[in-house]
This record gives C-alpha cells, sequence and structure tokens, in this order.
C-alpha cells in the first residue's frame, strides 16, 4: 500500500514539475536567426550599379503659402 502511495505521490510530483518549467519557459533554447550573406561579385556590383543610376533624384518641389504665412510675409 506504501508503494502505491509513493508511486502516486511521484507522478503527481513529476506532472506539476514538468508543467511549472514549461509555463517558466526555462529549459527552452532559442535559435537565432540566421542573416543573408549579401551576394558580392562583379556581375551583382554591376547591378547594384545599375539600380542606383536608375534612381533619379527628385527635384524640389515649390509648395504654396497657406493664409497665415501669406499675411506674414506681406506684414514682414
Amino acid at each position: 500500500m506504501a508503494g502505491l502511495i509513493k508511486l502516486l505521490m511521484a507522478g503527481v510530483v513529476d506532472g506539476v514539475l514538468k508543467e511549472i518549467l514549461k509555463k517558466s519557459g526555462t529549459g527552452r533554447t532559442k535559435r537565432g536567426k540566421r542573416q543573408a550573406r549579401t551576394p558580392t561579385g562583379v556581375v551583382t556590383d554591376l547591378v547594384k550599379d545599375a539600380i542606383v543610376k536608375a534612381v533619379a533624384p527628385k527635384k524640389q518641389v515649390s509648395r504654396k503659402r497657406t493664409a497665415a504665412a501669406r499675411s506674414k510675409h506681406k506684414r514682414g
């Protein structure tokens, strides 16, 4: 009878410990994400240069003044 109670208690304690450890997050390892290597070579350099040259710089556009700004400009 004592052996049965001891076996039952051991099973309960093991279950409780597993649940506690699972909830606390201990024992788990996190795997870091790997960063992709940037490709190097003559072809990739040419492609990068072509992409950079294709994008033209934006021209500055004049903005319309608000009514308050116009009156300040008029006074000053």
